[in-house]
């Protein structure tokens, strides 16, 4: 594990920070500053376009295709200071991490030239129609199929959990388009418009009111025979590099949203008279120890990744079973803590303020007004699932790193 930058990461570095410096609002970051829900939203798309005019968005991708070609390190020294300033990077986890980097992979020039400036200027909003009621973990037995009707692919079928789906222009997914094929080769990756008759919307709402997640309905929806990427019947060999593309260069930063979130836990801790038990002591100990950990292990995976030596599958499955364990455990310990308080609901029903959250943050409800532990808590019951189960990632490390046998199939299949 190597934690020495090179002397023009330390430069560049430098010439971050003096960005921040010169854009960021008055007072940012100190103590007392704050801003009101209007000026949230006013700062948001403001600070999108200051992003866009000095090149930070997407600052990876080709100089050819808008970006300024930055190399691994000077992607996480980019993330690194932004994540010091608390200055939040576009969350537009979708364009700008799954599909945006798919189609400069995969995609044809005319797809580059078409989509990717529009990902970069944010005009187009993306979902992933991955998942199917039937085809969650085991994601090659998705039934929604694609038939070909002259220049157009016409869909039908259902994904479930799409994520933003209610507010995406597109969404990447994948349909069978060879059903007598076997099922991990007659899939392909189609670019579908949302705003058409034919793709119907529904949010399932949790508990504090919020509505990340949706169900989406196909019936006779189109989209022109040309948004195939990577090739027909070649969709699940695209979706395994979607599915790659995590934040690589936040490896060193992934671990601060937990530490946050645990100071605020000690400090609940201290206000209701509980710091100084002893098993409440031991506890948060052991959640900061974990923490840690994830921070080491970011530096381990920017190294692997720095020296070719990445073994993505096993260390992703393991960084997700750990990360997303410690997350639901976590928080249950914050309810403890709180005790009946944690009963009480203290939020304002609005966006998430943590300003890292940026302009997507979750979506409450004034008629069900959670606080940001009680957001916290409510949405890591869900992260053991998305992304693949606890209970696969398992199996993927006995596999492919202990060499266990297979876990066996279930009778008749």
């Amino acid at each position: 594990m190597d934690l020495t930058y090179p002397p023009e990461a330390e430069a560049f570095r430098g010439e971050i920070r003096s960005w921040l410096q010169a854009h960021l609002p008055e007072g940012w970051g100190e103590p007392g500053f704050a801003m009101s829900p209007e000026e949230r939203k006013a700062f948001n798309a403001e600070w999108v376009k200051k992003l866009f005019e000095g090149g930070w968005i997407c600052a990876s991708w080709p100089t050819e295709y808008g970006g300024k070609g930055l190399s691994l390190i000077e992607q996480v020294v980019l993330n690194e200071e932004f994540a010091r300033a608390k200055a939040p990077l576009r969350a537009d986890f979708f364009g700008d991490t799954l599909v945006g980097p798919t189609i400069l992979q995969w995609g044809t020039e005319e797809q580059k030239r078409e989509l990717i400036p529009k990902i970069l200027n944010g005009s187009i909003a993306w979902c992933q129609g991955f998942s199917e009621p039937d085809a969650g973990s085991d994601l090659a037995s998705l039934k929604t199929r694609a038939e070909l009707d002259g220049d157009e692919w016409v869909i039908n079928g259902q994904k479930v959990w799409t994520t933003q789906a209610q507010y995406a222009d597109y969404i990447f997914l994948l349909a069978r388009t060879d059903p007598d094929a076997p099922k991990h080769k007659g899939i392909s990756y189609l670019l579908v418009p949302m705003k058409q008759p034919g793709v119907e919307v529904r949010p399932i709402q949790q508990i504090d009111g919020s509505s990340e997640f949706n169900e989406v309905f196909f019936q006779n929806a189109r989209c022109p025979k040309d948004n195939v990427v990577g090739g027909v019947n070649n969709g699940w060999a695209v979706a395994m590099t979607t599915l790659g593309f995590e934040r690589g260069a936040s490896a060193t930063t992934g671990h601060r949203r937990f530490a946050r979130e645990l100071d605020q836990i000690i400090e609940a801790a201290r206000r209701v008279g509980k710091v100084s038990d002893p098993l409440v002591r031991q506890a948060l100990a052991k959640a900061w120890s974990k923490v840690k950990i994830m921070e080491i292990n970011g530096y381990r995976s920017l190294t692997d990744a720095l020296n070719g030596t990445h073994t993505t599958a096993a260390l992703g499955a393991t960084n997700k079973m750990f990360w997303s364990e410690y997350h639901r455990e976590t928080m249950n310990l914050a309810m403890d803590i709180l005790g009946p308080e944690s009963q009480i609901l203290r939020g304002g029903g609005d966006i998430a303020s943590d300003p890292e959250e940026g302009a997507l943050g979750r979506r409450g409800k004034p008629s069900y007004p959670v606080d940001e532990l009680q957001a916290a808590f409510f949405f890591s019951r869900s992260e053991t699932i998305w992304g693949g189960t606890a209970e696969i990632q398992r199996n993927i490390v006995g596999e492919r790193v202990l060499g266990l046998p297979k876990e066996p199939k279930a009778a008749g299949h």
